[in-house]
């Protein structure tokens, strides 16, 4: 068995490809997830979590600031890698980059995870979807050509 931590040695351009696959399942489960159940969002709401955590992953490993190392020793503070990603170049709009330390600080990725008691105190999924959407376009531009996705897996438009 190799003793590399997963995702060690994935290129940006791979992460990249997998926000946007877990985004594209957000928003393809949105359309089918039924109305009016209390918990029918949340898996929806996990995937554009993770899709979010893994953009900024994106943004900090290609600009040099954090080394995959580095990234796993943030868990799952998005707010932190926003902040850092925000002080290296990442220009967000302003509800965009409060919501992103919302997340954090009202534990939302948690509470989706384990939580399903406690998920009247999580943000609008709509406002999570909308902050993705902010992410799966800014933080290609910013990274480069290279890094970019192909256009076909950027298509979809999360709802707002």
């Amino acid at each position: 068995m190799d003793a590399a931590y997963p995702g060690d040695t994935a290129s940006i351009h791979e992460i990249l490809g997998l926000a946007s696959q877990y985004r594209m399942a957000a928003i393809l489960l949105g359309e089918r997830s039924p109305r009016g159940q209390p918990l029918s969002h949340i898996p929806r709401r996990f995937l554009a979590l993770h899709s979010i955590e893994l953009y900024l992953n994106v943004f900090l490993l290609a600009k040099g600031i954090l080394d995959p190392a580095s990234v796993r020793g943030l868990q799952h503070n998005i707010g932190e890698r926003s902040r850092m990603a925000s002080d290296a170049g990442l220009n967000l709009r302003k509800r965009t980059a409060e919501h992103l330390e919302t997340l954090t600080s009202k534990r939302e990725y948690l509470i989706t995870r384990y939580g399903p008691e406690m998920t009247a105190a999580l943000s609008q999924v709509n406002r999570v979807m909308a902050t993705l959407e902010e992410l799966s376009q800014k933080v290609p531009k910013v990274v480069g050509s290279a890094a970019r996705p192909s256009t076909s897996a950027t298509r979809p438009r999360a709802p707002v």
